[in-house]
């Protein structure tokens, strides 16, 4: 989910992405500021220490990052933005938060729902999912997006107000 997020974000903002090392970078501006928009090429279960070096090479405070990731505690379609907190159970953000050895940077989430209970939730975040599900996530990888550009134009707290709200609401 976070790699069709950074991916919608550089196509809009017409900047493409180039490999430095094990990670994929898009440079350009979003809301007239300058970002990096990265997609680590390292398993996604050890994508902390790449992520960390990135940080390390642009010289960035964590204050300056954003992950976006998928949650399977949210209903599908659903984003949550928080400034920090722990891994919830996700392997990635895990080992971000233990390659940083913080968990002082925002997040994107962006709700999966959970699985069956006879299915491992490796299994089904790998798994296809239908045309209806497709639609939801399509739609809220165009949300999560516009939350990053809010973010980085108008800050978190705007980006938190404008769209942690359940999706029903915000049509209304």
């Amino acid at each position: 989910m976070g790699f069709r997020v950074v991916e919608v974000l550089a196509a809009q903002a017409g900047i493409r992405f180039r490999r430095h090392g094990e990670v994929l970078r898009a440079e350009g501006r979003l809301s007239a500021q300058a970002v990096t928009l990265a997609k680590p090429q390292s398993y996604m279960n050890r994508s902390g220490p790449v992520v960390a070096a990135l940080i390390g090479d642009l010289g960035l405070d964590l204050s300056a990052v954003i992950v976006v990731h998928d949650d399977l505690d949210l209903e599908p379609g659903r984003l949550r933005i928080k400034a920090r907190g722990g891994h919830g159970g996700h392997n990635g953000v895990l080992s971000i938060i233990d390659a940083l050895e913080s968990d002082r940077f925002a997040r994107v989430k962006i709700g999966i729902g959970r699985p069956p209970d006879d299915v491992e939730p490796g299994n089904y975040v790998l798994a296809p999912v239908s045309a209806r599900e497709r639609a939801v996530l399509e739609e809220a990888v165009l949300q999560a997006a516009k939350a990053v550009e809010c973010w980085v134009g108008e800050g978190l707290m705007a980006a938190m107000n404008r769209f942690n709200v359940k999706p029903e609401l915000k049509d209304r």
